[in-house]
């Protein structure tokens, strides 16, 4: 994280904030109502430096002016406790953002991953389904074989899977049913010894 230095005079005497600190007769108040006329814009400029935004500069300057009017009482330099406190807030913001920033990039390398991960297990799941079930067909009698992968994969009609194997639709009827009957039977029974050996 880059290094907030602890005051935007780099060296420089401001002596309207050097009067600022100087022991006078006036109360607390009247002092910490002085500094905000003499050190706000300054403060300002200092904070958006760092946190790259007006409104987090705005919002940042405010909260250190109100932490340091709520202990104008007991501090002795309101100035130096000012950009303190100041400075403090935007190292906080900073690192807030930052870590925000890594939690969205992190997110969504999860994100991908989860894609990617989802994506390769249903191709492989899709891939052992498909291998069961050309078993499954492969099991059935040639004729039913071949009437059932004319009606499933090809999408014939019943009149049009007779015509190519020169059967009667009643026996093609037949031959689906008794196909779809068998390849679900099978199906079910791999599918239970499968989960059966993966616990």
């Amino acid at each position: 994280m880059q290094e907030l230095p602890s005051d935007p005079g780099q060296g420089t005497v401001d002596r309207t904030d050097s009067q600022a600190m100087t022991p006078t007769s006036d109360s607390p108040t009247e002092t910490f109502i002085k500094l905000f006329a003499e050190s706000r814009h300054a403060l300002l400029q200092y904070i958006r430096r760092f946190v790259r935004s007006s409104e987090t500069a705005k919002e940042i300057v405010q909260e250190a002016f109100l932490r340091t009017y709520r202990e104008r009482e007991s501090i002795v330099t309101l100035r130096a406790f000012l950009f303190s406190t100041a400075r403090n807030l935007a190292a906080n913001e900073i690192r807030h953002r930052r870590t925000v920033e890594r939690d969205i990039v992190e997110s969504a390398d999860e994100s991908r991953l989860d894609a990617e991960y989802e994506s390769l297990e249903s191709g492989l799941l899709r891939d052992e389904r498909n291998r069961l079930l050309e078993q499954a067909i492969d099991r059935l009698p040639p004729q039913c074989r071949a009437a059932f992968t004319l009606r499933v994969f090809h999408e014939c009609s019943y009149r049009e899977v007779a015509d190519r194997l020169g059967i009667s639709v009643k026996t093609v009827e037949k031959h689906i049913s008794h196909g779809m009957r068998e390849t679900n039977r099978y199906l079910k029974i791999q599918y239970r010894a499968t989960r059966r050996r993966h616990g």
